[in-house]
C-alpha cells in the first residue's frame, strides 16, 4: 500500500518537473532564440535613417572674388504614407480619387486610386493655416508624387520657407502630422546674369539618377541638386559635398520622438575659374551695345580664358529652386536666344578666317611670294570679286592682312593647297572642340576634299578660295578665333582654352591642380618664327597704320593688332556678321580678344570698338584701376542691324579714327545650295531644369492665410458642395 502510494507521487513529481522544464525551455526559445523575431511584433520604437545632402561647393574667380554660393534654406515636407495612415484612424476607408489615362494601344481607361488631395486637405492643411504656413501648389505635382512613390518618398510642399516661419513651425507643429521641416541649401548666383553662359544652372535632385544600392542604405534619401549647364555641370563631381546622415527614433504610433544619432554633411571642394570677374563685367556691359554677339578674352601666355560672354543672356537664379513654365518658355521661344552661347558655337568668319591660312602658306613658302589682287579671281565661269571694287593691286602677305584683300587670299591659298591649310587648321584647334569645361560646344567646320566628297560635290579651285575667305562652310567659334589671336601674338604657341585654373577644399587642399595645356608649338611643326611675326606684323598693321581695315581699334592707352572680319550669310534679313580678332600689346602681349557681332554690318564698324573698349578698360585694370563688380541684370536681344558702335568716356575707350573698313563679298553663286544654310540653335538641346508645376485652382490656398481654422473647413465643404 504504502509503496504503491510513493510511485504514485514520484510519477506526479515526475510529470511536474518535466512540465516546468518544458515551460522553461519554451520561455528560453521564445525569449532568447526567438527574441528577434517577436520583439518586431511588439509595438515600439524603430529607428529611420535620413540622408542629408551635401553642401554644394562655391565657384569663385580667379582672385577669390565668390560668384555663386549656396545659402541655407527651409523646405516643408508631407510624409504622405503618414499622413494617410493618421486619415485612418479616424475614418474606416479612404476616399477614391478617379482618373483617366491612354494604355499602350492607344484606349482610354478610368483609373482609381487614393485620393491624397482631400486626405491632406482634412489632415493637414487645418494645421498649417492655423500656423499661417499654408502656399499655393499643384494638386497634380502631389497626385503623380504620390502615385509613383506611394507615399514613400516625402513630398516637397514649399521650399521658400523663410526662418520666422520654420522658427513658428518648430514652436508649434503639434498636431499636424506628417509634416517636417529641413535645412537646405539653395543654390545662389551673386550676380544675377553675369558669366550666366559659363556658370550655367542648376536642378533639382532626381531620385531616378541614384542607384537602387545607394538608396537601400537610407529610409529616406534626399538626393543632391545637380548641375545641368556650365561649370555647374563640367565641375558637378568636385562641387557635390559629401552627404550627412540623421537616424531618428518613432514610438509604437509612428510619431517622431527624437533624434538619435547625425553626421553632418560636409562641403563639396571649390572652383576656381581663370576668368576676372570685373574683366567679365567689362565684356558684358561692352556688348550690350548690340543685340546678338559674343566676346572672348584669352591669355596669350597661358591659354587661360579671361572673360567669355554672350548677349542677350538669362538669370541663373530664375532655376533657382525650379523654373517657372511662363520663364522656360519666355527663355526658349525668344527669337534672339538668350540661353544660345554664341562664344562656343560656329560661324562664317570671314576674313579673320584669312590668319589661319596666311599661316598655313607659311609651311609651302608661299608667305615670302607676291600675289596680283586683279580685283577677284576667276573661277570656272565665275568670277570671284574682292571687296574693293578696283582691286588693290600686287601686295605681300603683310599688305594683303592690313587691307585684307580678297583677290590676293583666292591666289594665296591656292598656291599653299588644301593640304596645309588642314595642317595648320588642325594644328592650331580649328573644326575640333577647344575642351573648355562648357557644355554646348560646337567645334565648327573646316571644309577639305574628303568632307566635300561626303556631300556628294568635287573638291575645286573655288572652294579653297572660299576657305580663304572665312566664307562657304568654313565655320570658326569665337573662343576658337580668340585662342588663334593668341597663338599669333606669343608666337606660334597653341594653348588649350581653359575656363577652370583650380579646385581646392575649404582647407586648401588642391584637388585639381593648376596647370596650362600647350597643345602644339607652330615653329616645331614646320613654320619659322619669321613667318609668324610676318602674319603678326600684319595685324599691327590693320590697326596703326593709314588704310587698314581695322582702325577704328586704335588706342592711345596700349598697341592694339587686330584682323576685321565681314561674313556673308544665307539670311536675307541679315545679310552680314562683324568679327574682329586682336591683341595687345605688341611686344609682350597680354590680352587676345575676339569680337562676334551678328549682323554687324563690318568688323571695322560694329566689332572692332567693341574689343578696343574690353583692352582699354583691361590696360586701365593693369594699371590700378578700380571696377566694382556688380549684378547684371539680363541683356536683352534685338535683331536691329548693328551698322557701328561708340563708346564715350565713360566707358573709357574712345573712338579715335575713322576706318577703311572691308565689306562682306558676294558668295552665294559659288556656295551649293544645301551648303548655304547651317544655323546652330539648339534649344531642344538644351539640359531641360526642373519646370515647377503649375498652381490650378485647387492647389490656390495660400490666400486662406488670414482665415481661422474652421474657415477652412468652410472653404472646403463649400467646395464639395460645388
Amino acid at each position: 500500500m504504502v509503496t504503491h502510494y510513493r510511485i504514485r507521487l514520484y510519477f506526479v513529481a515526475l510529470l511536474v518537473i518535466t512540465g516546468f522544464s518544458l515551460l522553461v525551455y519554451r520561455l528560453y526559445h521564445i525569449q532568447v532564440i526567438e527574441f528577434p523575431t517577436w520583439s518586431a511584433r511588439v509595438p515600439g520604437s524603430k529607428f529611420e535613417s535620413v540622408r542629408i545632402p551635401g553642401i554644394r561647393g562655391e565657384i569663385k574667380d580667379r582672385n577669390g572674388l565668390t560668384l555663386v554660393d549656396s545659402t541655407p534654406t527651409y523646405e516643408m515636407q508631407i510624409d504622405l504614407h503618414e499622413v494617410v495612415a493618421a486619415y485612418l484612424r479616424l475614418h474606416k476607408s479612404l476616399p477614391k480619387y478617379e482618373w483617366k489615362r491612354f494604355d499602350r494601344f492607344g484606349q482610354e481607361e478610368v483609373k482609381t486610386e487614393t485620393d491624397i488631395i482631400a486626405i491632406v486637405e482634412e489632415t493637414v492643411f487645418p494645421g498649417l493655416q492655423d500656423l499661417g504656413l499654408l502656399a499655393d501648389y499643384s494638386t497634380s505635382a502631389m497626385r503623380i508624387h504620390y502615385r509613383s512613390t506611394r507615399g514613400v518618398v516625402p513630398f516637397t510642399y514649399r521650399r521658400d520657407l523663410s526662418f520666422k516661419e520654420f522658427a513658428r513651425f518648430a514652436e508649434n507643429n503639434i498636431g499636424v502630422p506628417g509634416v517636417t521641416v529641413t535645412r537646405a541649401g539653395r543654390r545662389r548666383y551673386l550676380y544675377d546674369s553675369l558669366a550666366c553662359h559659363m556658370l550655367g544652372y542648376m536642378n533639382l535632385a532626381d531620385p531616378d539618377q541614384v542607384s537602387p544600392e545607394k538608396k537601400r542604405d537610407f529610409n529616406y534619401y534626399v538626393g543632391d541638386d545637380y548641375g545641368v549647364m556650365g561649370v555647374e555641370k563640367t565641375m558637378d563631381r568636385y562641387l557635390q559635398g559629401k552627404a550627412g546622415k540623421v537616424v531618428i527614433e518613432k514610438n509604437s504610433k509612428n510619431k517622431f520622438v527624437g533624434e538619435i544619432s547625425r553626421t553632418e554633411p560636409e562641403p563639396g571642394s571649390d572652383v576656381y575659374l581663370t576668368i576676372d570677374a570685373r574683366l567679365q563685367m567689362v565684356v558684358e556691359l561692352s556688348l550690350r551695345k548690340i543685340g546678338r554677339g559674343a566676346a572672348v578674352a584669352i591669355d596669350p601666355r597661358n591659354g587661360d580664358v579671361l572673360a567669355l560672354a554672350s548677349v542677350p543672356s538669362f538669370n541663373p537664379n530664375v532655376f533657382i529652386p525650379e523654373v517657372s513654365l511662363s520663364d522656360w518658355k519666355r527663355y526658349t521661344e525668344d527669337p534672339t536666344s538668350p540661353m544660345f552661347c554664341r562664344a562656343i558655337n560656329p560661324y562664317s568668319p570671314g576674313s579673320t578666317g584669312k590668319i589661319p591660312v596666311a599661316l598655313a602658306g607659311c609651311l609651302s613658302g608661299s608667305s615670302k611670294r607676291h600675289f596680283n589682287c586683279g580685283g577677284g579671281a576667276q573661277y570656272g565661269n565665275k568670277f570671284m570679286k574682292c571687296w574693293a571694287p578696283g582691286g588693290h593691286g600686287t601686295l605681300d602677305l603683310s599688305s594683303a592682312i592690313k587691307v585684307s584683300c580678297n583677290g590676293f587670299f583666292y591666289r594665296y591659298a591656292n598656291d599653299a593647297g588644301i593640304r596645309n591649310i588642314q595642317t595648320v587648321t588642325n594644328l592650331l584647334g580649328l573644326g575640333h572642340t577647344t575642351g573648355i569645361e562648357m557644355t554646348g560646344e560646337n567645334p565648327g567646320n573646316i571644309p577639305n576634299p574628303e568632307w566635300l566628297r561626303m556631300q556628294g560635290l568635287a573638291w575645286s579651285d573655288a572652294f579653297t578660295a572660299l576657305v580663304a575667305i572665312g566664307q562657304g562652310a568654313t565655320e570658326m567659334s569665337p573662343l576658337q578665333m580668340a585662342s588663334v589671336a593668341a597663338s599669333v601674338a606669343n608666337g606660334g604657341k597653341v594653348y588649350q582654352p581653359r575656363l577652370v585654373r583650380k579646385v581646392a577644399d575649404r582647407d586648401g587642399t588642391i584637388v585639381k591642380p593648376d596647370a596650362p595645356i600647350l597643345r602644339t608649338d607652330l615653329t616645331r611643326e614646320g613654320l619659322k618664327p619669321d613667318d609668324v611675326e610676318l602674319v603678326k606684323r600684319g595685324m599691327w598693321r590693320v590697326v596703326n597704320e593709314g588704310g587698314g581695315t581695322g582702325g577704328r581699334a586704335h588706342s592711345d592707352l596700349t598697341v592694339i593688332s587686330g584682323k576685321t572680319g565681314t561674313a556673308q550669310t544665307a539670311n536675307p534679313r541679315q545679310p552680314t556678321n562683324a568679327w574682329f580678332i586682336s591683341f595687345a600689346p605688341y611686344d609682350t602681349p597680354e590680352i587676345a580678344v575676339c569680337v562676334f557681332v551678328e549682323n554687324g554690318n563690318s568688323g571695322g564698324g560694329a566689332a572692332s570698338p567693341i574689343a578696343k573698349n574690353i583692352i582699354d578698360n583691361y590696360a586701365m585694370l593693369e594699371k590700378g584701376a578700380k571696377i566694382e563688380v556688380a549684378a547684371l541684370h539680363e541683356a536683352i536681344g534685338n535683331t536691329d542691324r548693328i551698322m557701328s558702335v561708340e563708346f564715350d568716356g565713360r566707358d573709357v575707350a574712345t573712338i579715335a579714327k575713322a576706318d577703311n573698313a572691308d565689306s562682306a563679298v558676294d558668295v552665294a553663286a559659288f556656295v551649293p545650295e544645301s551648303l548655304r544654310e547651317r544655323n546652330f540653335r539648339p534649344v531642344q538641346g538644351l539640359a531641360k531644369p526642373t519646370i515647377k508645376q503649375a498652381t490650378d485652382h485647387r492647389g490656390q490656398v495660400g490666400r486662406l492665410n488670414s482665415n481661422s481654422a474652421p474657415k477652412f473647413r468652410l472653404f472646403k465643404w463649400f467646395k464639395k458642395k460645388q
